[in-house]
């Protein structure tokens, strides 16, 4: 089971790509809905202001789950170290609860940021440590190379993608997927199935996909400056899909929709097939 599940964990308030006044407002937002997990990355630029919302709010440290992740440009033996610390530092906190790389090396060869994760971890950095954006190969190799437990590996995980392979090397590795995109960045929408299936349950298309989401095993992350869609993809415990309607949004990732393709990134690796 994913750290993620832990104390309400598995349902996490997304950052990117917010700053300044209405990122402090969507997390200050977040947290009286009842959010307790917030995702940051070096890469959003947003750290600082992420953390001084959450100083702000008054909540006791232990009852956050704080993620961010290393840009891959900070993955060299010089680099690694400082930058989680620069970046624990605007946090405002001693150590990340889930510190992830956030892409793959470019040359596919993970093995040098693989181990600097590992010594993040080993001398306290991060409570836990995880992959982004990782393939089945490459959790895999991670698993043989990483000897703290890998926690999580977060990827773009929707209804209209098949991550089957991604779902396998979860249950064969122990690393447990967590979801970026939940929505697809709107695109489900375009679909009636989900609203159609929401509505025999009194729920929306999203908060549909989003329970879909969870069934399959999978946290996630959401993001919106909009209140009354905060609480909403935050309400999605008091129901459960049936079997039934799980099989036919399953079906859904024929659509084969991919928001990160290659090449939009320079990191993007080729994905599973």
């Amino acid at each position: 089971m994913s750290v993620y599940f832990e104390k309400s964990y598995q349902r996490g308030f997304g950052t990117y790509p917010l700053k300044g006044e209405p990122l402090k407002a969507a997390v200050r937002e977040a947290i009286t809905v009842g959010y307790r997990a917030f995702d940051t990355a070096q890469m959003y630029g947003n750290e600082a202001e992420t953390g001084e919302a959450l100083a702000e709010s008054g909540l006791a440290r232990d009852e956050l789950c704080i993620t961010t992740k290393v840009h891959p440009d900070h993955y060299s033996e010089e680099a690694f170290l400082p930058s989680v610390e620069a970046s624990l530092k605007a946090l405002r906190v001693d150590q990340a609860d889930v510190l992830m790389l956030h892409w793959p090396e470019i040359n596919g060869e993970n093995a040098r940021s693989l181990r600097l994760l590992q010594k993040a971890f080993d001398i306290g950095l991060a409570r836990n440590i995880g992959v982004s954006n990782y393939t089945a190969p490459m959790m895999r190799e991670a698993r043989s190379i990483v000897e703290a437990p890998l926690v999580t590996n977060q990827v773009e995980f929707h209804p209209l993608i098949d991550q089957s392979r991604l779902l396998d090397a979860a249950e064969e590795t122990k690393i447990a997927l967590s979801s970026y995109c939940s929505v697809a960045r709107g695109e489900v929408f375009k679909h009636p199935l989900f609203a159609e299936i929401g509505a025999r349950y009194g729920k929306t298309a999203a908060q549909t996909v989003l329970r879909w989401i969870l069934q399959k095993g999978v946290s996630m992350n959401t993001m919106s400056t909009k209140p009354e869609n905060i609480r909403a993809n935050f309400e999605i415990l008091d129901f459960a899909l049936s079997p039934h309607d799980m099989k036919r949004i399953d079906a859904m990732n024929a659509t084969n929709y991919r928001i990160l393709k290659a090449g939009v990134l320079p990191w993007v690796p080729d994905w599973d097939r």
